[in-house]
């Protein structure tokens, strides 16, 4: 099976290194796009710019983060025949509210307007608090800014018809959990899948996180 593992607003796709190699360790092809240009695109900019670095057919897409608003649209270009939605923004499909209009819900406010990339403490707090020192270390290089205005502002579509599995870790110090247990519910009709871990699971918990996107776990 392919994944394509799309990364969130503040790391580069290093983030998914070590999800990679175990879902290639157990057979499977990982591939980690980087949604990172020159100039800010379109929503579905970003959809041809990850469809251009995919040569498969039919793959999982996993994104983390604020890359849940353009997961709908990666997972149709790509044709793919699941989403899975890590720690991630789900867009309010049926009411085409953007990620700005749900700023106060979905995040805990300590982490409003904190940027990680320059203040490695906070990082360190708020992403990777649950990691242990070697790996928060090696997390601490992986972190890049990709925040587009688009992802802000876009209003949702209709939700694709294309199934999705939510993973949400129960420690998550930036996007609240009850807020992403709910979306999971109301806006794709499924049960969260929870796991032990902060913000960032594919960086401190890889092989619990590679086992579900198998469905070995």
């Amino acid at each position: 099976m392919d994944f394509v593992l799309v990364h969130g607003t503040t790391q580069s796709p290093a983030g998914w290194d070590r999800v990679a190699k175990l879902l290639t360790a157990a057979g499977h092809r990982a591939i980690a796009v980087d949604l990172l240009t020159s100039r800010e695109l379109p929503v579905d900019g970003y959809a041809q710019h990850a469809r251009d670095q995919y040569d498969g057919e039919r793959p999982v897409v996993v994104a983390h983060s604020g890359a849940g608003v353009l997961l709908p649209s990666i997972a149709e270009a790509l044709d793919a025949r699941a989403m899975v939605w890590v720690a991630a923004y789900i867009p309010d499909f049926a009411g085409g509210k953007s990620l700005r209009d749900e700023v106060q819900a979905l995040f805990t406010p300590e982490w409003i307007g904190v940027d990680p990339t320059a203040d490695p403490a906070k990082a360190s707090e708020f992403l990777f608090h649950d990691c242990d020192p070697e790996t928060e270390h090696r997390a601490l290089d992986t972190l890049r800014l990709f925040n587009p205005a688009v992802l802000a502002a876009h209003p949702a579509g209709p939700a694709p018809e294309i199934p999705s599995t939510v993973i949400v870790p129960a420690r998550d110090r930036t996007l609240k959990p009850e807020w992403m247990r709910a979306a999971a519910r109301e806006r794709l009709g499924v049960t969260a899948i929870e796991i032990d871990a902060g913000h960032c699971p594919h960086v401190s918990r890889p092989a619990e996180l590679a086992g579900i996107l198998t469905g070995r776990s």
